[in-house]
């Protein structure tokens, strides 16, 4: 993949220079999409992501594809601020700089891993909209098909109202195991994620899991397997699995923790 940037008036966007055209600013903004019915879906979260099906744009607008495929689907995220400073600015960021930009610096480190082979997203582009020393930015990848948020899994399995040690359904260990080895994997690479919880971890129909959001992550030229970021990664995620799941998230995190050091 060669990145490429394309500039239209005040916006900037970073793309695959060598198999997507020249993305317009039109496509990273939600109301386009909507407004010619391509949203399929969307998820939770602060920022919102939308659901897209490039190919219910009518054929006047319909982009090449980005990967050749005849049904690509992508997943549009608009950048948002939480906390208390969102009532200030919920959308605009301090610029100091286009690569420093929260949404280049995701795309770059996405594209990154992907063309290592590693679980995250295809990346498809980003666009940052700079308005003196501020901006906005969006984020836009490939739909995993068929995904779900593996915190589903967990909430499924605080439904059921089994007993605190009771052994876990054969397919969730499956998932767990595979999301330790995936949790390794970016680690070995060395990405700290900085909010790695059970909704940033996608399931696909083929039971292959992956790590998303990778806004404000970090990449480490050295990995040691006792860095002290892996640990705080992992039992970060087991904060967020006591929440989807109370009665088994130490079982669920034992699994996990097994696959990652196996």
């Amino acid at each position: 993949m060669r990145m490429a940037v394309f500039r239209n008036e005040n916006a900037h966007i970073l793309y695959d220079g060598e198999t997507a055209p020249q993305m317009t600013p039109d496509w990273f903004m939600p109301s386009f999409w909507r407004e010619h019915g391509a949203v399929t879906g969307e998820a939770p979260g602060r920022g919102a992501s939308l659901f897209l099906d490039v190919c219910r744009l009518p054929a006047e607008l319909h982009p090449v594809h980005a990967t050749g495929t005849p049904s690509q689907r992508w997943a549009l995220r608009p950048y948002r601020r939480g906390g208390l400073i969102a009532k200030i600015a919920r959308q605009r960021y301090l610029y100091t700089g286009l690569e420093r930009t929260r949404a280049f610096a995701e795309l770059r480190l996405t594209e990154t891993l992907h063309r290592q082979g590693l679980p995250v997203p295809e990346p498809v582009g980003a666009c940052v909209w700079r308005h003196g020393l501020s901006y906005e930015a969006a984020l836009i990848t490939v739909l995993i098909p068929g995904a779900r948020a593996f915190a589903d899994d967990l909430i499924a399995l605080e439904a059921q109202r089994l007993p605190a040690g009771a052994e876990l359904p054969e397919s969730l260990l499956a998932v767990l195991e595979t999301t330790g080895r995936a949790i390794r994997a970016v680690h070995d690479a060395g990405l700290e994620h900085v909010d790695l919880n059970a909704r940033n971890l996608l399931v696909d129909e083929g039971g292959r899991v992956y790590v998303i959001d990778l806004d404000r992550c970090q990449l480490h030229d050295e990995a040691p397997a006792d860095a002290r970021w892996r640990e705080n990664n992992l039992s970060r995620l087991g904060r967020s699995l006591a929440r989807f799941t109370p009665t088994h998230h130490a079982a669920c995190l034992a699994a996990i923790r097994s696959a990652y050091h196996a």
